[in-house]
């Protein structure tokens, strides 16, 4: 699944470098193919398949609007998130009726960016983990962002969100229960600090621990979903 493949549509070229330094900068994405209008994006979507396309709203020759109906009405399966400087009522609605998972006023910063992104990967590892969803699983996806906030606010003293983040989606990507010193290896950490939020999670019921019995010495305690 990973990485997922971008397709950047903005026409200014100062934007559009900004767009990819942040996009650059976010574990998990990878940039595919850039245009600057919406008749180039739609071309691109066809040829390159992406997962997901950020798109402007006021673009030349075709502007994001018209080619988010024409996406939609083509059936492209490509996931949307719209990031511009409109900021009216009318154009937010719209943009959201024609299924785009975010919508980012523009100016913005990293984090805002940065949150988007990691929202719609945790979405996708949600929906890549089984074939059918219950109710209840569905609404941890759907409202992600206000569960984030309240785990956030509930989260121990010391512990950073967007590091637990970066710690369950690697932890939900291997295949076998991994330990505590190759989570720290892959998320650049010290043990130490590694274990304190593997106990966190396995305390809130997010991660199993598997117990390993080796050789010679204690036994290893891994961590899977």
């Amino acid at each position: 699944m990973f990485p997922l493949k971008v397709l950047l549509i903005e026409d200014d070229p100062m934007v559009r470098e900004v767009h990819r330094q942040f996009i650059d900068r976010i574990e998990g994405f990878s940039i595919i193919g850039i245009a600057s209008n919406g008749m180039e994006g739609l071309r691109l979507v066809k040829e390159l398949s992406p997962d997901l396309a950020i798109i402007d709203i006021y673009m030349p020759y075709m502007g994001g609007l018209e080619m988010l109906s024409e996406l939609r009405s083509e059936a492209y399966s490509v996931d949307v998130i719209a990031i511009t400087a409109a900021s009216d009522i009318e154009t937010i609605h719209r943009v959201r009726q024609q299924g785009a998972v975010d919508y980012i006023i523009k100016p913005f910063t990293f984090d805002r960016i940065k949150k988007s992104l990691d929202n719609y990967k945790t979405y996708r590892v949600k929906l890549g983990e089984k074939k059918a969803l219950l109710q209840e699983e569905l609404d941890q996806i759907l409202f992600i962002d206000s569960k984030e906030q309240s785990e956030r606010e509930s989260l121990p003293k010391g512990l950073n969100m967007n590091t637990l983040i970066k710690i369950t989606n690697f932890i939900s990507q291997e295949k076998e229960p991994v330990s505590a010193e190759e989570v720290a290896e892959s998320i650049g950490m010290a043990r130490v600090t590694a274990r304190r939020y593997l106990d966190y999670l396995e305390k809130e019921g997010k991660v199993k621990i598997h117990i390993h019995y080796g050789g010679v010495g204690r036994p290893i305690n891994r961590y899977g979903v």
